[in-house]
């Protein structure tokens, strides 16, 4: 602050000299001038440009702090004794109401309900309190001000033998609830009271006292105004008038003059400190940044020149060794004029070695480019990035504009082709970097194919293998504009001087080739240049090579998974699902996903994730979800399911027996969550092998981490069982599941607490964006691992569109439900499939009744198809047969074949269900042949 007033670095007194000498006649002619208003004088001093009015500012600042501190001080007073004085009435009205004659009693009758109830609430109103609840030892209450919630239990968990107060922020503000237990005749808690009051608010108290803290604010501001005006007229008097604009002025442009003279400067006091030293003179002496203010002799300097700078004697052009310089060292004393004691030295740089020294920097610093290329290109295994790495090391340190051209077969990760000499090659412009922002050098944008001439030196450079450097002349210009002459018209532009063209090679394969231009650097390519850039071509070109064969084998890997995953979503109305998966980017994982329509309109959502990366478990993959494809096929449980997996995964690892498989991939390890939705019911039957549970969005946005119990991984259960559970889920709810590349980068529980973020805010939204938002908060742009994901919203299946019938063990309750059918089926609008439909259902319904057991019971569904179920209680599966010619039964069965689209058998913990589907529009199935027809072959005379 004392240098912006005063003008002068701290410690310096020329400045107050200067300003005593400049200004002695402007403070005449201001004594002439006529004074100004003390309340304009006021006004100029506490502008926020002078010291004062920035003294003034802090304290202000401070003072308003203060105020805001004392202000929330007295509203957590206030708040703290609202708070006490709420638990002592609600503690002893629990108090008083538990240890009430006949509180106990009632509590033990048969209806506690009826004798309770008006008691509370008489006292609730009479002590203004919010709430008067009893519950018993189990937390079932018996009384609450809200009739609805008695005899449902309490929130949180409950202390039958203690007595506790509790505090909550509600939406009406704080609550205390303290809470008794009730003890029966044998001294043991039967039950507890509960007494819930919100606090008041503090606004009174806060009003009383603040009057008090602002009347002492403002006297402090008061005070502060007027100290800042005696700081201000006091440093006025010290600088002879001046204000800080004209002190900053004058410091200004003596500063400017001092660090512009291509000269060091160097300012000493009389007892050997440094008092000021320009730019120059830092650079010359290499000075520590905050070397002014020390002694000379804690510079570091070379002993020679510190002790001639120390010692105050006058010389002129004397030269000193300082580091690997030579300087020219004048010293004049600064008090021959009745100055103050010091010193003032000026240096000059005569180092006749300098360009010795300079050469000797250029091969250092080659070697450190060197150095930063073995370890900046190459860190990653992709190619165009490894390209745009060797451009980055290149420019600006050995040239102002590069370009890094590659074969398209590199870029795809194929082995290039050996091309003959001459043959035209078509390059594709992988990455370019200029010392110019946006890369105006360039005539073409990145990913643009281009070809050069056959004769031209980027030919001769790919034919022989070696660099080659071209200053640009007409030739120059006349090939490298062949095809493109806009390229000849930017060499123009930017004032390209020297061009160097580097092939690319790798292996004796050319994958591309490296050029590099100058514009800005004086210099022209030279032989050491040359030299350094092969040299960077050569580490850069193998580094593109491992990128292009491990790109080839991850595309390869890729296109297997991608291939093995589903393409679309099968139709079916039970759940709206939209679905992402995202590859890794260091590996082709495991993961896969899928859903499955099952018969009785159910679906089956599947997610899975094998151990390992790479083409092994990509194939590994692909077993296992075709296993599940047969599996869901046979309609089998979620446990059940998980155990024949369980139990593929375990043969698939004890058949690959051979040391060279053994030694090429890892244990054959697998997570797996089956989940199987009705829409009939609205439940939805879950298991898990080792795997992440699924996420549950409520339709009023609530969002839950299913409790499913958890089993050991695919291939390690042995002969552990799965478990499953059962979710009860309303129409609209979103079943989202997952592998575990979802939430593995960083703290499982921290992504969790993530992804329950963003479900619970995209709730209303479509699945598809409930999807693309979850990638968009939680997948990385490069993932580690695989990420399937799944969210699949629910749907009830009307109840209109669902007719059920118990059927009881009589054959003549067969036409009876028949008809019953009939009705319901022209109710649907379904008359076209009425014929075929009775005589399945008969067919069924005669084989449960002649062969099942009680319950029977038959089903229709109508939706993309209409289903037809038959359910009794026996285990045995009726099989299809062609009866011979005497037979006189055996040909129901084949009938439901022939009019049904498709049938089956699903078993239930009960017994079996008997299934047929048949199509609603016109081109339902129907049998080979008229329906007389086929019926003739059952008739007396054919048999």
């Amino acid at each position: 602050m004392l240098r912006a007033v005063t003008g002068r670095r701290p410690g310096s007194r020329d400045g107050r000299r200067y300003a005593g000498r400049r200004h002695h006649r402007r403070d005449k002619d201001e004594d002439d001038s006529p004074p100004a208003s003390s309340p304009a004088r006021l006004r100029s001093m506490l502008t926020v440009g002078s010291v004062a009015g920035q003294v003034f500012v802090l304290q202000l600042t401070v003072v308003v702090l203060l105020v805001a501190a004392a202000v929330v001080a007295l509203v957590l007073q206030a708040r703290r004794d609202s708070t006490g004085e709420a638990s002592r009435r609600s503690l002893a009205v629990a108090e008083a109401f538990a240890h009430a004659p006949g509180t106990a009693a009632a509590m033990s009758s048969r209806d506690p309900t009826a004798v309770l109830q008006p008691r509370t609430e008489e006292i609730r109103k009479a002590a203004d309190v919010d709430a008067v609840v009893v519950f018993n030892r189990e937390g079932i209450r018996y009384t609450h001000p809200d009739p609805g919630l008695i005899g449902k239990p309490v929130l949180g968990k409950v202390r039958p033998d203690e007595r506790y107060t509790e505090t909550f922020d509600t939406a009406r503000g704080r609550s205390v609830i303290s809470t008794v237990p009730v003890f029966g005749t044998d001294g043991r808690a039967i039950g507890q009271v509960g007494v819930a009051i919100t606090v008041e608010q503090v606004n009174a108290m806060v009003n009383r006292q603040l009057p008090i803290v602002l009347a002492s604010a403002a006297v402090v501001l008061a005070l502060s105004a007027g100290s800042s005006a005696l700081i201000s007229r006091r440093l006025r008097r010290q600088t002879h008038g001046l204000g800080p604009v004209e002190m900053t002025r004058m410091y200004d442009h003596h500063d400017a003059v001092l660090h512009a003279v291509r000269e060091g400067v160097l300012i000493t006091a009389g007892e050997g400190r440094l008092l000021l030293a320009n730019d120059e003179a830092r650079r010359l002496l290499d000075l520590p940044a905050e070397a002014e203010g020390r002694d000379i002799a804690e510079l570091g300097l070379d002993p020679d020149i510190a002790g001639l700078l120390a010692s105050g004697r006058v010389v002129t052009d004397e030269v000193h060794r300082a580091g690997d310089r030579l300087l020219a060292v004048s010293i004049r004393s600064t008090d021959s004029g009745g100055g103050p004691p010091g010193s003032v030295a000026t240096l000059r740089d005569t180092t006749e070695l300098r360009a010795l020294a300079g050469r000797a920097e250029v091969a250092r610093e080659r070697l450190q480019l060197l150095y930063d290329a073995g370890m900046r290109i190459g860190t990653t295994l992709d190619v165009t990035r490894t390209a745009e790495e060797l451009a980055e090391v290149a420019v600006p340190r050995l040239a102002d504009f590069a370009t890094v051209d590659l074969l398209e077969r590199v870029l795809q990760g194929e082995e290039p082709d050996v091309t003959p000499p001459g043959a035209m090659l078509v390059f594709r412009r992988t990455a370019q970097r200029s010392v110019l922002p946006g890369c105006p050098e360039a005539v073409m944008p990145i990913g643009r194919t281009h070809s050069y001439r056959a004769d031209s030196p980027t030919d001769q450079a790919l034919a022989t293998g070696r660099a080659s450097r071209h200053p640009v002349d007409a030739a120059v210009l006349r090939w490298w504009s062949a095809g493109a002459p806009e390229r000849a018209d930017s060499i123009r532009a930017h004032g390209i001087h020297s061009i160097m063209v580097v092939p690319l090679r790798a292996r004796g394969v050319n994958l591309g080739l490296v050029v590099f231009f100058r514009h800005r650097t004086a210099d022209t390519f030279g032989e050491e240049d040359q030299l350094l850039a092969e040299e960077l071509a050569a580490r850069a070109a193998v580094c593109i090579d491992n990128a292009r064969r491990y790109t080839r084998e991850h595309t390869m890997a890729v296109t297997l998974q991608r291939h093995l995953l589903p393409r679309g979503l099968p139709e079916q109305i039970a759940l709206e699902v939209a679905y992402r998966y995202l590859p890794a980017q260091a590996g082709v994982g495991g993961d896969w996903f899928d859903v499955l329509p099952l018969p009785g309109a159910r679906v089956a959502l599947v997610v899975g994730d094998v151990v390992g990366h790479g083409l092994h478990a990509a194939a590994t993959m692909g077993r296992l979800r075709t296993a599940v494809h047969n599996f869901s096929a046979l309609d089998l449980p979620p446990d059940e399911l998980l155990a024949h997996l369980d139990e593929l995964v375990t043969r698939i690892d004890q058949d690959e027996d051979t040391e060279e498989e053994r030694a090429g991939s890892e244990i054959t390890g697998a997570t797996c969550l089956y989940a199987i939705y009705d829409p009939v019911l609205g439940r939805c039957t879950v298991a898990r092998a080792g795997h992440v549970g699924p996420a549950l969005v409520h339709p009023d946005g609530a969002v839950l981490f299913p409790e499913v119990p958890l089993s050991p991984p695919l291939g390690l259960g042995g002969s552990l069982p799965f478990e499953t559970a059962e979710l009860q889920l309303a129409e609209g709810s979103e079943l989202v599941l997952f592998t575990d590349g979802l939430i593995e980068d960083g703290d499982v529980d921290a992504r969790l607490n993530l992804l329950h973020d963003v479900l619970a805010g995209a709730v209303g939204r479509e699945p598809e964006e409930i999807c693309q938002a979850v990638v968009d908060a939680m997948v990385p742009a490069r993932p580690r691992d695989d990420v399937a994901l799944i969210v699949a919203r629910t749907r009830l299946l009307d109840p209109t569109q669902v007719a059920e019938w118990e059927v009881p063990s009589d054959p003549a309750a067969v036409a009876r439900v028949r008809g019953e059918c009939a009705e319901r089926l022209e109710a649907w609008g379904l008359e076209g499939v009425q014929f075929s439909t009775e005589l399945i259902l008969s067919e069924l319904i005669t084989n449960a009744i002649r062969y099942g057991t009680q319950p029977i019971r038959v089903r229709l569904l109508r939706n993309q198809t209409l289903i037809c179920e038959v359910f009794d209680g026996s285990s045995t599966s009726p099989h299809l047969r062609r009866a011979n010619t005497t037979d006189e039964g055996g040909r129901g069965l084949f009938l439901v074949a022939q009019f049904a689209q498709r049938w089956g058998t699903r078993y239930t913990p009960r017994g079996k269900i008997i299934w047929a589907e048949q199509l609603l529009h016109d081109a339902a199935t129907e049998p080979s042949g008229r329906p007389e027809d086929i019926l003739e072959q059952w008739s007396d005379e054919a048999l």
